[in-house]
């Protein structure tokens, strides 16, 4: 029995659009910006900047107070591009603090030990990596919760690099200490249009280099495609044949070496290392990753909303600072933007549905 009526015309199946079938219009790239949370988060950072430079012109509109705190950030900002990783296949790592601190005092004892830089760094970033790969593998292979491992590895992270430093702060650098010191706490400058020249930190320049690479990578490749599918829906993502174990072990080690790379820095340029390095940070790097845009359900994510979040936190906590607000309340603001965050990504997602 025919299906179809002669001389009845049909539409080819080419010509039929995603947004025929769901009933959902396709947005246009003007329409993505605006309604994406980083770009609302960058529109109240230059706020930010603008109101102080009229408030605190001498102090916050100047090149030293624009230096600091782009270093300052780029710490959280470094960690924030591995986070932003994990959070979007839908996990969470607790522990980068803690492996941050275990990290610069593996680095710090392989210098004082006599080693060049690099060997501390070689095994630095080993140490992070490590940490990262248990995360992940009792994640993605023993299928425990990401936040009950992660938040046994910031014990666990913790108790090693107090072991580990012998309970003391580590400065003897040896021989190759100058140039670990350089890398961290070092400058470049780039020509400016006052003609002095514009300063900007090692750190922050590794961080924007990182976040150029993480961004081509999550934008262009198929291992970005897939943490994208693995946030969205993790059972779909494996019935199309995507590695869903593998990859959640790779966000993990990818976590744990950007935080260690973060502590190597962070060591030159503080000239020291100690085990209580990192201590909180897991919340400021979630906050970053969150106000940033990612969703902690997972599934979405984006480096510049982490790069912008991370910057925005450390603008407000410079802006504080300068009029005079105890740092004590610093925190509070942190976890309300991060309360507030979330409540914004849900109140979208009820009026997107």
């Amino acid at each position: 029995m025919p299906d179809t009526e002669a001389g009845a015309t049909h539409p080819d199946i080419g010509d039929i659009r995603i947004e025929d079938v769901v009933g959902i219009k396709e947005q246009t790239a003007f329409e993505r910006v605006i309604s994406s949370q980083a770009f609302w988060v960058t529109i109240a950072l230059i706020g930010i900047v603008a109101l102080m430079s009229y408030l605190q012109p001498d102090a916050f509109a100047s090149q030293a107070n624009a230096y600091n705190i782009t270093r300052n950030f780029a710490a959280i900002g470094i960690i924030a591009m591995g986070m932003t990783a994990v959070i979007i296949t839908g996990g969470i790592d607790l522990s980068v603090g803690s492996v941050l601190a275990l990290a610069a005092i593996c680095g710090a004892r392989t210098m004082e030990a006599g080693f060049d830089w690099y060997v501390a760094y070689a095994v630095g970033l080993a140490a992070g990596a490590a940490a990262g790969a248990v995360n992940g593998a009792l994640i993605a292979y023993v299928r425990l919760p990401p936040f009950v491992v992660t938040l046994g590895m910031l014990s666990i992270a913790r108790s090693l690099a107090i072991v580990a430093s012998e309970n003391r702060v580590i400065y003897q650098f040896g021989e190759g200490g100058d140039v670990f010191k350089e890398i961290g706490g070092g400058k470049i400058t780039i020509p400016w249009f006052d003609g002095a020249g514009l300063d900007l930190s090692n750190m922050f320049v590794v961080l924007v280099a990182l976040a150029v690479l993480m961004a081509v990578v999550l934008r262009l490749t198929a291992w970005g495609r897939y943490l994208l599918a693995i946030g969205g829906n993790e059972q779909a993502a494996r019935l199309t044949g995507i590695p869903v174990d593998r990859i959640k072990l790779q966000v993990y080690v990818l976590s744990g070496l950007t935080a260690a790379l973060a502590a190597l820095m962070m060591a030159g340029y503080q000239g020291s290392a100690s085990n209580g390095m990192g201590k909180t940070y897991e919340l400021y790097v979630i906050a970053a990753t969150v106000i940033g845009g990612a969703n902690l359900m997972g599934g979405k994510g984006s480096i510049y909303g982490a790069f912008i979040g991370a910057a925005l936190i450390f603008l407000i906590r410079n802006s504080l600072i300068m009029f005079g607000v105890d740092a004590n309340w610093y925190d509070l603001f942190v976890g309300l933007f991060i309360i507030l965050a979330v409540l914004l990504e849900r109140l979208r997602g009820r009026t997107r549905g």
